[in-house]
């Protein structure tokens, strides 16, 4: 954050210009008699690299006037924090959700081939044990959730639009178990990794909540996202390179019959063995 390297003498009254100057890396004060306000990158003004210097040269006559003065340097110094945070944010950049819905062969597929969805990996998320392997977890002694992480663009697809087809893929209902899968690493949570992640999937349940959809309360968790651990390759897009067993499987495990029962026509298509 800048900060201010020489401030107005307070009680005091000056004929002469009195200087303020803030910046990112210690630079000492200016002198001048002129009143400007300047910003300029570190790269130009010799400075280092990367680094802004902000210099506001006053002239004043009475406290009063220092007062307002120094209001309007806090207001610059400001601008330029936002500037700063600006030029290290990229722009058009991707963004990451992370959820856990059961089996993650399962929770692959719906989100793929969504507009704006740049990559899915499915992996473990949620537990204290670091890089577990897939019998660890779904033996339960991890406390990781069988999860999906999704790399999307938001400019394409936003966050609430990810939450809703989250929704319309698992049993918000049961906890602990996803159709034939028991255990708390079968769990449904959202993972959120902010603050804005956060109140969306709130609110996103909340609405669900109060649409009296369902006759008994979401148990679906909404937590802080912790560390993801990628699951091994021969898990990734298993929908692809097993697809017979895949199908077979998800069939018998009840999944497509289930949701059906919970969303009906907003249910996925269900995927029956050929």
């Amino acid at each position: 954050m800048p900060f201010i390297s020489h401030v107005f003498q307070s009680g005091r009254h000056h004929e002469t210009g009195s200087i303020v100057t803030a910046s990112d890396g210690g630079m000492p004060a200016l002198t001048d008699a002129e009143a400007t306000v300047m910003l300029s990158p570190g790269s130009r003004s010799g400075t280092t690299a990367g680094k802004r210097r902000l210099v506001v040269i006053v002239t004043t006559r009475t406290c009063k006037r220092r007062l307002l003065l120094a209001a309007l340097v806090m207001l610059v110094i400001a601008g330029a924090s936002r500037a700063n945070a600006a030029d290290v944010t990229p722009k058009g950049g991707t963004a990451k959700a992370s959820f856990a819905g059961g089996c993650f062969w399962c929770m692959q597929p719906p989100f793929e081939h969504l507009d704006g969805v740049v990559a899915t990996t499915v992996g473990y998320t949620g537990g204290h044990t670091p890089n577990p392997s897939y019998h660890e977890v779904s033996a339960g002694e991890t406390g990781h959730a069988e999860s999906i992480q999704i790399e999307y663009d938001p400019a394409k697809i936003s966050y609430n639009q990810l939450l809703d087809v989250f929704w319309h893929n698992v049993d918000p209902l049961t906890p602990n178990a996803q159709f034939c899968d028991h255990g708390d690493q079968y769990r449904t949570a959202i993972f959120y990794s902010d603050d804005t992640q956060r109140r969306l999937a709130e609110e996103s349940k909340q609405r669900l909540e109060q649409s009296k959809r369902f006759d008994r309360p979401i148990v679906t968790q909404i937590v802080a996202a912790t560390d993801f651990y990628p699951a091994e390759d021969y898990h990734q897009m298993y929908h692809e390179k097993n697809p017979v067993r895949y199908k077979y499987y998800r069939w018998n495990c009840g999944r497509d019959q289930r949701l059906k029962q919970l969303w009906g026509d907003a249910a996925p298509h269900a995927e029956a063995p050929e």
